[in-house]
C-alpha cells in the first residue's frame, strides 16, 4: 500500500509535498471535454489519497479550474499546497492575446485568484511564462511583497532559463521550477536541472506523460496542434510508444505508470505533477509509487526511448518561441 504519509521537499524554503501532485488544466478543457462532477470528485479523490500539491493557472478555462478547486476543496483547503501560474491573457473567445507579468499585474492577478478560490492566501505563486518585456527582478519583487503581506507563501517559477532562474533567485528565495519533463522531454537535463540542484531549488515537473503520447491517448483539443500528434511525426511516435506500452506491460505496469515511476526514479528530489481528470487516471498513476523501477529497469526503459525517439517539438513553433527554457 502507498504510504501516504511520503513527502518531498520544495526546495530548501518550500513546503513538503505528496511525491505527486495533480495537475488540473485538463479539468477545464485544455484537451476536450471534460466532466465538471468527475473533476471534482478526482480532486476530493486525490486528498484522501495523500495528494497535497494542486497546481492550476488563472487562466485555465478563462477562470474555470480556480472556480472548480473552490468547490472541490471546501472543507479540505487546509490540507492541501495551491500552485497558481498566472500572466497569460485571454480574450472572450479563449484566444491567448499576450502575457502581463509588471508589479501591478502580479497584484492584480492574485487579487482575482484569491476571489476564485476562496482563499485567504495561495502556497506557491508563479509567473507561467517570463514575460520579456519586464526584467524578471520586478516580477519576482512584486511577488515578493504579496509574501510580505501574507497573500503568497512561496515563490516559484516556469519554463524560464538558467540566468532568469539565477537573476530571481537573487530577489527572493525561489522553491521550485515549474518545466516540462518525461522520458521524451529530457532537454532540462543539461543545464537547468544541475542550476537548480546548485541553487537548492526543487522542481515540478508537468507533461510526464507527455500529454498522453505515452499512454496513447486520443487527439483532442489543444493537441491537435501539437507537431507530436500530427504529420509525419506522429506515425514514427506511434511506433515507439507502441514498443514503451509493450515494454510496460512486460513489467506488471501501465504506461502511465512507467512514466511516472521513470520521472520518480530518475529526479527523486522532484515533483511529477500529472494531469489526471478522472478517478481512473488517478488511481493508475498513483499505482506508480508501489511500483518503484530498478536501475536496470530504469537503464532499460531510457535504452527503449533514447533521447531521439520522439519526432516533433513539445509544443507548435510560435509557443516554442516563448519559452525562455529553450533559450
Amino acid at each position: 500500500m502507498t504510504d501516504l504519509k511520503r513527502r518531498t521537499q520544495l526546495g530548501e524554503t518550500g513546503p513538503s509535498v505528496f511525491p505527486i501532485g495533480l495537475g488540473c488544466m485538463a479539468m477545464s478543457g485544455a484537451y476536450g471535454p471534460s466532466d465538471e462532477n468527475e473533476g471534482i470528485a478526482t480532486i476530493r479523490e486525490a486528498v484522501e489519497r495523500g495528494v497535497t500539491l494542486i497546481d492550476t493557472g488563472d487562466f485555465y478555462g478563462n477562470g474555470h479550474n480556480e472556480l472548480l478547486l473552490r468547490r472541490a476543496l471546501e472543507g479540505l483547503r487546509d490540507k492541501v499546497q495551491l500552485s497558481v501560474k498566472f500572466g497569460a491573457m485571454r480574450g472572450p473567445d479563449g484566444a491567448f492575446i499576450g502575457f502581463d507579468a509588471r508589479p501591478a499585474a502580479v497584484k492584480n492577478f492574485v487579487t482575482y485568484s484569491l476571489q476564485r478560490l476562496g482563499t485567504d492566501h495561495i502556497d506557491v505563486y508563479r509567473p507561467a511564462r517570463l514575460d520579456s518585456s519586464v526584467p524578471i527582478e520586478d516580477t519576482i519583487g512584486a511577488i515578493g511583497e504579496l509574501v510580505k503581506g501574507g497573500y503568497v507563501r512561496h515563490i516559484g517559477l516556469s519554463e524560464v532559463g538558467v540566468d532568469t532562474i539565477r537573476r530571481a533567485a537573487k530577489v527572493h528565495p525561489i522553491v521550485d521550477l515549474q518545466i516540462e519533463y518525461a522520458i521524451v522531454t529530457r532537454g532540462a537535463e543539461a543545464s537547468i536541472f544541475p542550476t537548480l540542484k546548485e541553487l537548492g531549488l526543487s522542481a515540478t515537473l508537468y507533461g510526464v506523460l507527455s500529454r498522453g503520447l505515452l499512454t496513447g491517448s486520443k487527439l483532442g483539443g489543444a493537441r491537435a496542434s501539437f507537431p507530436r500528434f500530427t504529420g509525419p511525426a506522429a506515425e514514427k511516435n506511434a511506433a515507439a510508444v507502441a514498443r514503451f506500452h509493450a515494454f510496460a506491460s512486460e513489467r506488471g505496469m501501465t504506461p502511465a505508470q512507467l512514466s511516472v515511476a521513470w520521472v520518480l526514479a530518475k529526479q527523486p528530489a522532484f515533483v511529477p505533477v500529472v494531469g489526471s481528470r478522472t478517478r481512473q487516471q488517478l488511481q493508475d498513476v498513483l499505482g506508480a509509487l508501489d511500483k518503484p523501477l530498478s536501475a536496470t529497469d530504469l537503464a532499460a526503459t531510457e535504452a527503449l526511448l533514447p533521447a531521439d525517439a520522439i519526432a516533433g517539438t513539445r509544443y507548435p513553433e510560435a509557443a516554442m518561441q516563448h519559452l525562455d527554457s529553450e533559450k
